[in-house]
Parts: C-alpha cells; sequence; structure tokens
C-alpha cells in the first residue's frame, strides 16, 4: 500500500511517498523514513506523530493513503505567544492614550 511521511519546516516540505506491506504500521512507515536520507537530521524516533493532523501512536495500523505527519517543537509557546501579544498591545494603547 502506498502512504506519505511529511515533516513541514519553515521553508518549506519533506514528503515522501513509501510502498509498504498492507499490515503496515504507523512505526513501520517511519521506519522507511529514517532510511531516506531526506529525512537525515530529523529525530523521527523523539518527535511527536500524527496521522493526517490527529495524534498517532506507532502501532497504529496504516490505510492506503494516509499520510503520516512527523511534528516539529513549537517555536514559542502558544500561551507565551499571546502574553507577549497582550503586553505589546496594552503598551500600545497606552502610548496613544498619554500622546492626546
Amino acid at each position: 500500500m502506498r502512504i506519505e511521511v511529511a515533516y513541514a519546516l519553515a521553508q518549506g516540505a519533506i514528503q515522501r511517498s513509501y510502498d509498504l506491506p498492507v499490515a503496515a504500521t504507523v512505526g513501520d512507515a517511519l521506519k522507511a523514513a529514517c532510511a531516506d536520507p531526506a529525512f537525515a537530521g530529523i529525530d523521527v524516533e523523539g518527535s511527536p506523530i500524527g496521522v493526517f493532523g490527529t495524534p498517532a501512536r506507532r502501532e497504529q495500523p496504516l490505510h492506503p493513503g494516509d499520510r503520516v505527519e512527523i511534528y516539529r517543537p513549537l517555536a514559542l509557546d502558544p500561551k507565551a505567544a499571546r502574553r507577549a501579544r497582550v503586553k505589546q498591545a496594552r503598551a500600545l494603547k497606552g502610548a496613544l492614550k498619554g500622546g492626546k
């Protein structure tokens, strides 16, 4: 069966197709990706994974056409990013009030 393995980068994505046996699992797809030079330097074993955006376990069976996704770490914690945006907006609002 044909499946895809994908890894998103800031400047693009790595996406490869593999032919695996019918009873293949997410772990089998990751092993195929590890053997591919395109995925060199990516922590395939330590990264969170999913299938079509849904978290997955390595023992989860695959279906023809599935896309296994290897997720990279967040550049910034979403809560910290929101706090920073609120702080910046409040500072801007205060500067505008003070300038009138």
